[in-house]
């Protein structure tokens, strides 16, 4: 498989013969406001540009929205993805605003859906605690199998938790992408997952490869690629959690 990191938590992914792009956030740099009752008021999002113009992310087979919030499928993505591309949701409420936008071929990947060989199976989890996770509402992550690829399990927009304990036990993937931002409001806690939330990945699924997306892209991301490179470098894990840039392709 080959996993580029796009920005934010957008991933361009080559598995089993197709090509995925999941959560497209594809809008110039600074078009939408901060994100509000959050710290870095001064910085509009998304606060860097794409690694590259974002038509060049196409063609692909299909894509995988996780979840609607803006920095997941946001206007841009809606202008550029053509009306008849395949794309997967979580629920048939998203499905439901997805057509709405006039998109003709929208599935669920809930329990799971197939696409040529390759299996997608929907994972839970946790996008915040308390008062706050209630109000970001649902989130999914997403599981890829082919009988010649390693399992990858994207866990999408959560926190450690109960959930990604559960989906690392069902699936056992050896690759896994987590969003580790560690976005946070004012009050309450970060609703992507730290440092430490990351190492607590690590200790659940010793033999996976995690690689921390979602960083450096947004207002509310209180945690940087170097501070998260330190971290797992004082770890001894700097082979074992990767922090790529946007624009790098990891290949697993």
């Amino acid at each position: 498989m080959q996993i580029t990191q796009i920005r934010n938590a957008t991933l361009k992914i080559n598995y089993g013969g197709l090509t995925f792009l999941v959560d497209p956030f594809l809008a110039p740099k600074g078009i939408y406001p901060p994100i509000p009752n959050t710290a870095n008021q001064e910085q509009f999002n998304p606060t860097v540009e794409l690694p590259f113009p974002a038509e060049q992310l196409l063609p692909v087979d299909a894509v995988i929205v996780t979840h609607l919030h803006i920095d997941h499928f946001d206007q841009a993505a809606v202008e550029l993805l053509p009306k008849d591309m395949l794309i997967f949701a979580q629920n048939e409420q998203d499905a439901s605003a997805i057509r709405e936008k006039g998109f003709e071929q929208v599935q669920l990947f809930t329990p799971s859906a197939q696409l040529g060989e390759v299996s997608l199976s929907r994972t839970y989890g946790r996008h915040g605690t308390g008062e706050i996770g209630e109000q970001m509402g649902e989130v999914s992550g997403i599981v890829f199998q082919h009988a010649q690829e390693q399992t990858l399990y994207v866990a999408g927009d959560t926190i450690w938790c109960e959930e990604t304990q559960a989906a690392i036990d069902s699936y056992e993937p050896t690759v896994i992408v987590v969003n580790g931002g560690a976005a946070r409001f004012l009050q309450g806690d970060p609703i992507l997952m730290t440092k430490e939330d990351i190492y607590a990945t690590h200790l659940a699924a010793p033999q996976a490869v995690i690689i921390s997306s979602h960083m450096e892209a947004v207002n509310h991301c209180s945690l940087s690629r170097p501070e998260l490179r330190k971290y797992a470098a004082g770890k001894g894990l700097s082979s074992i959690i990767l922090v790529p840039e946007d624009g790098e392709t990891i290949i697993a």
